[in-house]
């Protein structure tokens, strides 16, 4: 328990964290790198060079401080991080390396205004803080291991089948090397997969959604190769998939996690919106609608594309849908080929607005999944709250760290 005085202080940075958190969080990372460099075989490296990774761990940082006398409030989180943290394998004793590295940083970006009360109040602020999430990572590390199928730590696959599903998007069917039984998972989650690139100074860790039906003597992640752009660089692990790694190879996984999942409980019409290769952990979630057939469950799977040369599991999907009448499936193409028009292959032009979701879903009482690019969540996001959809009933997964989509 923290001391009220300490609560005061921690509350009262709540307002110098909101102006300065990412710029300590980018400290952050160059002192913990600079002192730790072995930590760079387990951070996304993409993801530090765009400032993604320094804007969620400041979000988090922010909501911890804004929560610090319940920190219950922030528990959905934490699992949410302790999933990602669980499949890379960090451990309860990176906790206080973060620790100090953090303290530090806070201290280089603060100066004068970190001052001994403010660095103790978030020394005793932070223990607490790791206790908890090395609390919930600790039961996820044993119930991973622990569960029929499961393991520890990294297991070796072998790349039992490479199946090309789109210009950009490949699929790899992976089975265990050792030939046991693998853990069953929830539609929606991921897997990591550790790579080891010819060339490359460090490992690389990438989580991917599993694509298919769980329940299969295989694991299936459906990968977009990612190509250097203006705002970004190539993708390392991607490409190496793309271009080297192929059937017969070995890649090591991580056993499935994610709280990207579909709601069993919840008998409601379910609407999976995907733009892209965000197509993948809502795939897995048709498998599993499907599979049970509910005819009094109304489903509604929604992709945007380009258009049909980039258009993945189109046809996996089509046959999910075909016969079975509670489930229907419409294509969203923004910049549709002269073949998508010769064929019909699309059913709305340019993006996904409010207007067509109102016309092909047919209520807003519903259990809405969606997953993309940034900017296509936030668009979708802000049409469903514009429809009046409850913020309980919306749910979506960020590829890589997490951010806000109400910015």
């Amino acid at each position: 328990m923290l001391a009220p005085a300490t609560i005061e202080i921690i509350k009262s940075t709540v307002p110098v964290l909101e102006k300065h958190g990412t710029a300590i969080t980018k400290r952050f990372y160059e002192l913990l790198f600079d002192n730790h460099p072995e930590l760079l075989n387990v951070f996304n490296h993409a993801n530090q060079k765009q400032g993604r990774q320094q804007a969620a761990l400041a979000g988090a940082v922010y909501a911890a401080a804004q929560h610090i006398d319940n920190l219950e409030a922030i528990l959905p989180v934490v699992r949410q991080i302790g999933h990602k943290h669980r499949s890379l394998g960090i451990k309860a004793e990176q906790y206080p390396i973060v620790g100090r590295n953090l303290l530090a940083a806070i201290q280089d970006v603060l100066g004068d205004a970190a001052t001994e009360d403010v660095i103790r109040a978030w020394g005793e602020a932070y223990g607490v803080i790791a206790d908890a999430f090395i609390g919930v990572e600790a039961d996820m590390y044993e119930q991973a291991e622990k569960q029929e199928g499961g393991w520890a730590g990294f297991r070796a696959f072998r790349v039992e089948r490479k199946v090309r599903e789109s210009e950009e998007i490949a699929s790899f069917y992976l089975v265990p090397a050792d030939g046991k039984p693998i853990a069953s998972y929830a539609p929606g989650q991921y897997v990591s997969v550790k790579a080891e690139i010819p060339g490359e100074p460090n490992v690389h860790i990438r989580q991917y959604s599993l694509s298919g039906a769980p329940g299969k003597p295989y694991y299936r992640i459906s990968v977009k190769r990612e190509d250097a752009a203006a705002d970004r660089p190539a993708g390392k692990v991607s490409v190496y998939l793309h271009e080297t790694v192929g059937e017969g190879d070995v890649l090591p996984l991580s056993a499935p996690a994610g709280s990207f999942t579909l709601d069993e409980g919840d008998r409601r019409p379910v609407v999976l919106i995907s733009g892209g290769v965000g197509v993948t952990p809502l795939a897995a979630m048709l498998h599993a609608l499907a599979e049970r057939n509910d005819p009094n469950r109304p489903v509604a799977f929604i992709h945007a594309a380009r258009n049909g040369d980039v258009h993945a599991l189109r046809k996996e999907v089509e046959e999910l849908a075909s016969g079975r009448s509670a489930i229907r499936a419409y294509w969203c193409y923004e910049k549709p080929t002269e073949r998508d028009r010769a064929a019909g292959a699309f059913h709305q032009e340019g993006y996904i607005d409010l207007n067509w979701l109102r016309r092909i879903v047919p209520t807003k009482d519903a259990g809405f999944y969606f997953c993309g690019p940034i900017p296509f969540m936030k668009a979708i996001n802000r049409a469903l709250l514009e429809w009046g959809v409850a913020p309980a009933d919306i749910h979506y997964e960020f590829f890589g760290p997490s951010g806000r989509l109400d910015d």
